[in-house]
């Protein structure tokens, strides 16, 4: 389990800014399943567990981002706002949460 953790971390992109030395470039999703047996009580229980690190946003204008980094930082910018709609929408008791507008919602979606 440890090493599939680190085998994610070591993969994650990050690269300097004006406004950070090591900026995440990359967001962090690690889910485990997990399944219980009560020998007693011969009930099977199954949980999910989602360890979530969010790359931070990032004001491209002050962070003097340029090309590849641009494109980086939108990317994160659109998927942070597509959570805040979704916590919203939650936190609202709307009837339509929307999940699908980014993969990251999908991901998260039964979080």
């Amino acid at each position: 389990l440890e090493r599939t953790m680190w085998n994610g971390i070591e993969k994650r992109r990050s690269a300097e800014s004006k406004m950070n030395a090591t900026s995440s470039r990359s967001h962090l999703i690690f889910t485990a399943m997990i399944e219980t047996y009560n020998k007693f009580t011969r009930v099977h229980s199954f949980g999910k567990v989602c360890l979530v690190d969010l790359a931070g946003s990032e004001r491209t204008k002050r962070s003097l981002a340029e090309g590849e980094q641009m494109e980086e930082a939108k990317s994160i910018n659109r998927s942070l706002s597509a959570l805040g709609d979704v916590i919203s929408a939650l936190t609202e008791k709307e009837k339509h949460v929307p999940y699908r507008n980014h993969k990251l919602t999908q991901l998260l979606s039964d979080a």
